[in-house]
């Protein structure tokens, strides 16, 4: 359900902050004219920053991932998946899903994103990033001496190293 509000210091928002990223719009309208910034874009700029902080190994939850694999195969890519904003009227909110590479100290990794993220959409969106909430739901462990195979066989195994 899409409404259109003009704010007292000017700005227009369209659609509804939902919690997703498809059909919003934050409109700022001055006297020499307007910009229209997309929810997507805060989310790209949101999903930009984070892939870009040491630790992260990617974005979105598993299924986001096997899509996202697909679209690099073809050579696309979803910079927003695994991001999700809430754009209000000045301010926004940004919900991330990542995995962190092991044995990369998580709460580090958390707060590294957070500050990059706030960075970002202040500096290129200019709203002010209320929160920035994370959800880790995967580790990233490399193989150890080989194939992932290798490491199943010594969990298997039972072998403690």
């Amino acid at each position: 359900m899409a409404s259109t509000t003009n704010r007292v210091d000017g700005t227009v928002t369209t659609g509804t902050a939902t919690g997703t990223t498809t059909g919003t719009t934050t409109t700022q309208v001055t006297a020499k004219g307007k910009t229209i910034i997309d929810d997507t874009v805060v989310a790209k700029v949101a999903g930009i920053a984070a892939r870009d902080v040491p630790g992260v190994f990617a974005l979105g939850g598993n299924a986001a991932r096997a899509f996202g694999a697909i679209r690099d195969a073809i050579g696309s890519s979803a910079l927003g998946q695994g991001v999700r904003v809430e754009v209000g009227e000045t301010q926004v909110a940004v919900d991330l899903t990542i995995v962190v590479d092991y044995p990369t100290p998580m709460m580090d990794v958390a707060t590294a994103v957070r500050a990059a993220v706030t960075k970002a959409v202040t500096e290129l969106v200019g709203l002010e990033v209320t929160e920035v909430n994370i959800a880790i739901n995967d580790v990233n462990i490399p193989a150890l001496n080989g194939t992932a195979d290798d490491l199943d066989g010594d969990v298997r195994e039972g072998r403690v190293r």
